[in-house]
């Protein structure tokens, strides 16, 4: 189910540390709604049939930051640019 999501931590914590990254700011400014996969992941793209002709989802590169609060900060960027999710990576894990 697609939930309401607020992208403004994300945003300040590209801007602090990939600032030359001003498309991925942008992205990240228009994930407003998403879907949480257990606790540590949400897609705020369709994954049916990743990365297969006509799928939303089309894999590019994964971009790592560090959060003081949330940890790692895997974000899965697409080929279109936008951003297809976000893995939050526990050290407990």
């Amino acid at each position: 189910m697609w939930v309401k999501y607020n992208p403004g931590w994300l945003v300040a914590l590209l801007q602090e540390q990939l600032p030359d990254k001003v498309d991925t700011i942008e992205a990240a400014k228009q994930c407003t709604r998403g879907v949480w996969e257990k606790k540590n992941y949400i897609y705020f793209v369709s994954i049916k049939n990743p990365d297969l002709p006509g799928s939303e989802w089309q894999f590019k590169e994964n971009l790592i930051l560090e959060d003081a609060d949330r940890g790692m900060v895997v974000l899965d960027i697409l080929k279109d640019g936008r951003i297809g999710g976000i893995q939050f990576v526990s050290s407990e894990e």
